[in-house]
């Protein structure tokens, strides 16, 4: 078993509330330290940079159009409200012909 295979187990314990001994706590920490190392010196590098714009772009350009499905979604509820009350009218003004008609 590789070394990261050994800390991505001890990381799944840990994640499951598994109890780790001090050493295990140590080992786990170190690697933690060492993935933030890699982590930001991936996010410092000039290729993550445009492509965390390029991811930021996307993001923005997702919620433009989340907002836009969300405002016809509002019109869309607004007029089958309407429609259901026209309906209702028209229920009310059948019942009381028919009414009318019966007696």
């Amino acid at each position: 078993m590789s070394p990261d295979d050994h800390l991505q187990q001890l990381h799944d314990k840990a994640t499951r509330g598994m109890a780790l001994s001090a050493e295990e706590q140590a080992q786990l920490a170190a690697w933690y330290a060492e993935q933030d190392q890699r982590e930001s010196a991936l996010l410092e590098s000039t290729g993550a940079s445009q492509h965390l714009a390029v991811l930021h772009a996307q993001v923005e350009t997702t919620l433009a159009q989340l907002l836009t499905v969300t405002q016809h979604i509002q019109k869309l509820t607004a007029d089958n409200e309407t429609v259901r009350r026209e309906i209702a009218v028209l229920q009310r003004q059948l019942t009381h012909t028919a009414t009318r008609q019966s007696t």
